[in-house]
């Protein structure tokens, strides 16, 4: 009787695609998390976060440290490890900041990419790659599991996708509700203008990067137990789907960035069984990301004026 409901998706079973779905809208949680970071950030500072992936895999190291060779608890650990994203991000961004505000968008973006490439010499320097698969950093709930539409589904896969709509939903209120994020909203439309209104330009700007840090790190402590091993290389490369999805949502909406990041690791996974293309799944963030800019921009009008005669 199972065999009479299965239908074939590209010569694959569907009951075999299920589990990969599942696995895909899990790491699409995670890329979606981090998009959405990603996007409030540049909204507020015009700054594309490229050490996102390396400040989330710092603190899981950190995370792992601790929860391996102290006698601190697990859910400090855990605690830290988020914490750990948003003050990194929260320093950087007050140190560089300032000195960066008036730079074109390029020079600040290559700013944090050098962020990136410290973080990740320490944590080479600190943490050798030889034994970066022997490592791991277990939430716990990945041995919880449920069946849902007859298919097991564990804890952490759960925690990824709600956490994903959660925040999407939680930042968007926030931006429309609060003084504080209205401060944001302005920000991003015009700078100087927002400053001349007397707004703490500086203020807002440092919440921002804090609550973007925050997504690092959340990121970060999901992703190695979604993998069942902490590579940081891995987590360090996060950003390329984290970015992906938020062009995808065009650096500006939320439900679209969200939508986009789980769009990615649905593609990624899917591919997996498929050999002749599986080699090429790494790639799906760009096509993805192509398709959905020259979608978007379908129906971009040129306005030419003419001088009066």
């Amino acid at each position: 009787m199972t065999n009479l409901l299965a239908f074939s998706v590209f010569g694959v079973d569907w009951l075999f695609l299920k589990p990969y779905i599942v696995i895909g809208l899990a790491f699409g949680g995670v890329y979606a998390l981090s998009g959405v970071g990603l996007v409030v950030l540049y909204r507020a500072t015009g700054v594309l976060n490229l050490a996102f992936g390396a400040i989330g895999a710092s603190g899981a190291l950190i995370a792992y440290y601790i929860v391996n060779h102290t006698s601190w608890p697990n859910w400090l650990a855990y605690t830290i490890c988020v914490a750990f994203g948003g003050f990194t991000n929260l320093a950087y961004g007050m140190v560089f900041g300032r000195a960066f505000a008036r730079r074109d968008a390029l020079v600040k973006m290559m700013g944090t990419l050098g962020l990136a490439l410290i973080l990740l010499g320490l944590m080479a320097w600190r943490a050798p790659a030889g034994g970066a698969f022997a490592r791991f950093l277990p939430l716990g709930t990945t041995n919880t599991h449920y069946m849902i539409l007859n298919t097991t589904v564990n804890l952490t896969q759960i925690i990824a996708i709600c956490l994903a709509v959660t925040i999407t939903a939680g930042v968007t209120i926030f931006l429309r509700v609060t003084k504080l994020g209205t401060a944001m909203r302005a920000l991003a439309n015009d700078r100087e203008v927002t400053a001349m209104l007397g707004v703490p330009v500086r203020r807002v700007e440092a919440a921002a990067w804090f609550g973007s840090g925050l997504a690092c790190g959340g990121a970060g402590l999901l992703l190695p137990d979604l993998l069942t091993s902490l590579d940081y290389t891995a987590l360090t490369f996060l950003v390329i789907s984290s970015l992906a999805a938020a062009l995808i949502g065009r650096l500006r909406s939320l439900w679209v960035t969200m939508i986009g990041g789980l769009s990615v690791g649905l593609a990624q996974s899917i591919l997996s069984p498929y050999t002749n293309v599986s080699a090429y799944r790494s790639s799906a963030p760009f096509v993805l990301a192509i398709v959905a800019l020259l979608y978007l921009s379908r129906r971009r009008v040129v306005t030419i004026s003419r001088a009066a005669n």
